[in-house]
């Protein structure tokens, strides 16, 4: 039987989970603890053009690149998502890096924004699941952002226009947590993550499974 389900894993397609929020939210602490949780869900590492920072490594918080290899890339259409600026860095997802993860039964997580998802879905299909983050309160959610102590008043007012425009977007989103606890949040997301992962779409090898099944059953007629 432990063989029987090692196989069945082994050709399990894996998903692209989205997760998006608005700043102050936790999603960067729900998605370090979904990593640290599960050892299948990699985290997408993005193609940039900008110069690398101090303590960054290549490939794992950043691909570096010059403006001319990412020119290069969406010559490709290399990406599935990329995001480009006329003046600043720019960013992109290479579809090679995700495939190489999900091809294998690998699920790959994202920190992106609505308009990437959008991008992603376009592209992927129904290998993108998507969620969305809302806090409990805008009072809260203003709270956090002045508790972190790194942003003037002016910049968090400027972030707060930005927030209610992100938060506009929730409808565009498979799933929608309130996140008041980290714990529930968590495992919320965790239950998600394995009722995506059980969806027929996602078992690549169940049609050659169910013909054996089958098989056994004919031959022992």
């Amino acid at each position: 039987m432990d063989e029987i389900i090692d196989r069945l894993k082994k050709v399990r397609k894996g998903a692209m989970f989205i997760i998006e929020a608005p700043s102050g939210t936790g999603k960067g602490t729900v998605a370090k603890e979904l990593l640290r949780r599960d050892p299948n869900i990699k985290f997408s590492v993005s193609v940039t053009t900008r110069e690398p920072r101090e303590g960054e490594v290549e490939g794992v918080d950043y691909y570096f690149v010059t403006n001319e290899q990412y020119d290069e890339f969406l010559v490709q259409d290399a990406f599935y998502e990329h995001v480009d600026s006329q003046y600043g860095p720019r960013y992109g997802t290479l579809r090679s890096e995700v495939d190489s993860f999900i091809n294998v039964g690998q699920d790959v997580l994202f920190d992106m924004d609505w308009a990437g998802a959008r991008q992603m879905r376009k592209k992927a299909g129904d290998d993108v699941v998507t969620i969305y983050l809302l806090p409990p309160s805008i009072k809260e959610l203003r709270e956090r952002l002045v508790n972190r102590g790194t942003d003037s008043k002016e910049v968090i007012e400027k972030r707060m226009g930005i927030i209610l425009d992100k938060i506009s977007h929730w409808d565009e989103f498979d799933y929608v947590i309130v996140n008041v606890n980290l714990e529930e949040t968590v495992t919320k997301i965790q239950k998600i993550i394995s009722g995506e992962r059980m969806k027929r779409v996602r078992q690549v090898g169940l049609k050659g499974f169910v013909r054996e099944l089958i098989k056994e059953a004919e031959d022992g007629k």
